[in-house]
């Protein structure tokens, strides 16, 4: 069924599926197999050689992660998505699908901690190069870009840093040196949909808000298919150049008949079939749940949010709150034309003792949940200099937004009473 609206109410419960094809149940199941019957050898063999689509493998495809996909999709404004085991999984894909050893790739240094580790040593040792730049000027992106530049790499609303990235700015620089962006809109579905400002690839931990619930780690990829990989076929021989691995496709000219899907589809068939990590069914149909209420939940996520920023604010042991409603200049007008409907549930703030004071407020903490998540339901707190980012030298974690004192919070969607009071009675332990 294809369902003709924008409002993220009504897809994230009407969007590509509508009913099982067999038994006609409204819920989609759980398909919970390795593999799928053939109908004939011709049957397998077009389904293998790609003349014509269907389910092989539950590594590569299954129909309730294929479920999930379409309604992302059409969530995000894209034509096809692609569902992995994790975020990092996510990410890894996401940027393997353009880089080989010997290309390089240029990111914001405003990215979580993982994904830095990611890119500056394993990426690293596969021989593919990062270019870390301050996206406060957009055009730092262009100044180290080159011929062997892949892709450009960054966080809508980074976590920790929290400043919101200057998309429509970098997305231009990028198509005018042929360099699609690829952006990590993991901290905030909904309120932000990166294509409408000219990103090409989008991906999510949807481990976070799309699962909601903290039950389920899993990974997707959303192709635009608003970038012209040919026009620019020297840069991208992974969809330009034939693929020994399917017998000399190339995969911009093979899957044209399809759409402009050539990206996400090399990432399910090259990627996803060799490297493995795909998302479980089981996991799917968790996610499914959770994006049905995501819309509701974002809402309360952000009021409760800014309420909180605005409490931090005034008391007199926090000496900055990091929160997008209370920045100013460039950084607001950034916020407000990229974000609608709220600013993201994640508050950070410092405290005037430095590391041994955000360590005795964790401590303190009683409604919190001391976690390694952001997105739950849940209110979740860290201090982001002992874990998440502690594998970064001093330098690296400055320039991702991490100071010693720095707290990072995921406000849930408890009643806002209640959070504040958790809040005030572990500043007052400090």
């Amino acid at each position: 069924m294809t369902v003709d609206s924008r409002h993220p109410e009504t897809l994230v419960l009407h969007a590509g599926y509508r009913s099982d094809e067999t038994t006609n149940a409204v819920a989609v199941p759980i398909y919970q197999t390795t593999s799928f019957q053939f109908d004939s050898t011709e049957h397998a063999e077009n389904l293998f050689a790609l003349k014509e689509f269907g389910n092989i493998y539950s590594r590569i495809m299954n129909p309730t992660n294929d479920a999930l996909e379409q309604r992302i999709a059409a969530l995000e404004g894209g034509v096809a998505a692609l569902s992995v085991a994790s975020g990092q999984a996510a990410t890894m894909y996401a940027v393997t699908n353009l880089c080989r050893a010997g290309d390089n790739f240029v990111s914001s240094t405003d990215i979580y901690g993982g994904t830095w580790n990611l890119f500056a040593n394993t990426l690293k040792d596969l021989g593919i190069e990062v270019r870390f730049v301050d996206p406060s000027d957009p055009e730092n992106f262009r100044r180290v870009t080159d011929e062997k530049t892949r892709c450009y790499y960054a966080e809508t609303l980074p976590n920790p840093k929290l400043n919101v990235f200057p998309i429509k700015e970098v997305a231009d620089i990028g198509r005018a040196e042929g360099v699609p962006l690829i952006m990590d809109n993991t901290a905030c579905p909904i309120i932000c949909r990166p294509f409408d400002h000219g990103a090409a690839v989008v991906m999510y931990s949807t481990t976070k808000y799309i699962g909601g619930h903290g039950t389920s780690i899993g990974g997707m990829i959303v192709d635009g298919g608003n970038f012209d990989w040919e026009a620019h076929k020297e840069r991208f021989p992974t969809l330009n150049e034939p693929d020994p691995s399917y017998h000399g496709a190339v995969w911009t000219e093979a899957v044209k008949p399809l759409g402009p899907i050539a990206y996400i589809i090399r990432a399910r068939v090259v990627l996803l079939r060799d490297l493995g990590s795909p998302m479980s069914p089981f996991n799917a149909f968790q996610f499914i749940q959770g994006l049905e209420t995501l819309p509701l939940r974002l809402r309360a996520h952000c009021e409760n949010a800014t309420k909180v920023a605005d409490f931090l604010n005034s008391h007199p042991k926090v000496t900055n709150v990091i929160h997008p409603s209370l920045q100013s200049g460039e950084l607001k007008r950034r916020a407000d034309a990229y974000l609608s409907g709220g600013y993201g549930g994640l508050v950070g703030f410092e405290l005037e003792g430095g590391r041994d004071a955000g360590r005795k407020f964790i401590d303190s903490l009683e409604l919190f949940y001391h976690v390694a998540n952001i997105g739950d339901a849940r209110s979740l707190a860290i201090h982001p200099a002992t874990t998440t980012h502690s594998q970064l030298s001093d330098e690296e974690q400055a320039a991702t937004g991490v100071s010693p004192g720095y707290v990072r919070l995921s406000i849930g969607i408890e009643h806002i009473d209640d959070i504040l009071a958790d809040l005030k009675q572990a500043l007052d332990a400090v």
